[in-house]
């Protein structure tokens, strides 16, 4: 599937924003993203695994893996390209990674990192989305 330029002016990104489509999908991502931690964190106490929650690097990656899989699974189901899904994995990785640096010079207490990871989440999602709007606004099932 060939991604289509970006739109290029603030009308053009407002109406990729505004669309029901992307608003709809952006919020079936959220609602993926929510299963995949409801779902996969209590598993992994099913399976005997150790809490991790005293390590706040580990707890972190593991909440945003959590998060990916069901993110992820949701988008194979939606038919979506391997380069979106892997643009939206680093979209719930990477505020956890960059808020590592902050909590490991002493600035930022491990709620924090937690709290203001999910937070930046929301517009690193929207900014995967608007790389490829094409994706995003189609009919992939």
């Amino acid at each position: 599937m060939s991604t289509p330029a970006r739109p290029r002016s603030r009308s053009g990104l407002r109406a990729v924003v505004t669309d029901r489509r992307f608003v709809r999908h952006y919020v079936e991502m959220l609602v993926a993203m929510g299963l995949g931690m409801a779902v996969l964190l209590p598993l992994r106490r099913f399976a005997g695994l150790p809490d991790l929650s005293g390590s706040v690097e580990l707890h972190s990656l593991l909440m945003a893996t959590s998060m990916t899989i069901g993110m992820s699974a949701w988008m194979l189901v939606r038919r979506h390209s391997w380069a979106a899904i892997a643009e939206m994995a680093v979209a719930m990785y990477l505020p956890f990674v960059v808020l590592l640096v902050p909590f490991r010079a002493g600035v930022l207490d491990g709620h924090g990192v937690m709290m203001a990871g999910h937070v930046l989440m929301l517009p690193a999602m929207l900014l995967a989305m608007l790389r490829r709007p094409a994706e995003y606004l189609g009919h992939h099932h």
